[in-house]
C-alpha cells in the first residue's frame, strides 16, 4: 500500500513537471501568436487610417500571367481618382490615355476598354482592402468582392490586384494590374 501511494505521488509529480514543461514551451508560441496578431491588428488599423483620402492615378500596368508580358492597357499617361471615405465607401474612376469623344458605336466600345469605374463599401484586412461592389462599369462586377493588396509609402500607394480575367483587356486571359497612386487630399 505504501509503495502504491509512493508510485502514485511520483506519477503525479512527473505529470505536473510535464504539464509545466508543456505550458512553458507553449507560452512563447502563444506570446508570438499574440504579438503577430497585435502587429497585424496594428497594421490593419494603420492602413484603415492611412487609406482615407483622395488619390490620383500615376500609372497603371497590366501583367499577363501566362507570358509575363506587360500590357500597356491604359497608355502612358492614364488619369483617374480613387476616393476612400472614413465611413467605408470607395469610388474609382480610372481612364486610359488620350480618350477622345466617341463618334461611332465602335468608338464607344473602344472607350469601355480604357475605363475602370466602380463604387462600393470597403473593409481593410491586413495589407489589403476588399470592396463589396455596388455599381460598376462592368455589370459582372456588381455584387462581387474585389480584393487589392496595397502598400502606402508617404504620399504614394502601390496596389496589386489578384490574378483575374479582366473584362477590358487580354482576351479573357489571367492578368493582374499593378497600379500607383499619389495622395491628393
Amino acid at each position: 500500500m505504501v509503495l502504491a501511494k509512493h508510485i502514485s505521488l511520483h506519477i503525479k509529480s512527473v505529470i505536473a513537471v510535464c504539464a509545466v514543461s508543456v505550458l512553458t514551451a507553449a507560452v512563447p508560441a502563444c506570446a508570438q501568436d499574440t504579438k503577430e496578431a497585435t502587429s497585424t491588428s496594428a497594421g490593419t488599423a494603420n492602413l484603415k487610417k492611412n487609406i482615407v483620402g483622395v488619390w490620383g492615378l500615376v500609372s497603371y500596368k497590366v501583367e499577363d500571367k501566362e507570358t509575363g508580358k506587360m500590357i500597356d492597357a491604359m497608355g502612358s499617361s492614364p488619369r483617374g481618382r480613387v476616393i476612400f471615405t472614413p465611413d467605408g465607401w470607395v469610388a474609382f474612376n480610372l481612364e486610359g490615355s488620350d480618350r477622345q469623344p466617341a463618334k461611332t458605336d465602335a468608338d464607344r466600345a473602344h472607350l469601355m476598354k480604357t475605363l475602370v469605374a466602380y463604387i462600393g463599401r470597403y473593409r481593410v484586412e491586413g495589407n489589403q482592402w476588399v470592396t463589396s461592389v455596388q455599381t460598376a462599369w462592368a455589370p459582372e462586377w456588381v455584387g462581387t468582392e474585389q480584393r487589392r493588396t496595397i502598400e502606402i509609402n508617404g504620399d504614394y500607394a502601390n496596389v496589386i490586384t489578384p490574378w483575374r480575367k479582366m473584362p477590358n483587356w487580354d482576351s479573357g486571359k489571367l492578368s493582374r494590374s499593378i497600379i500607383r497612386f499619389k495622395r491628393i487630399e
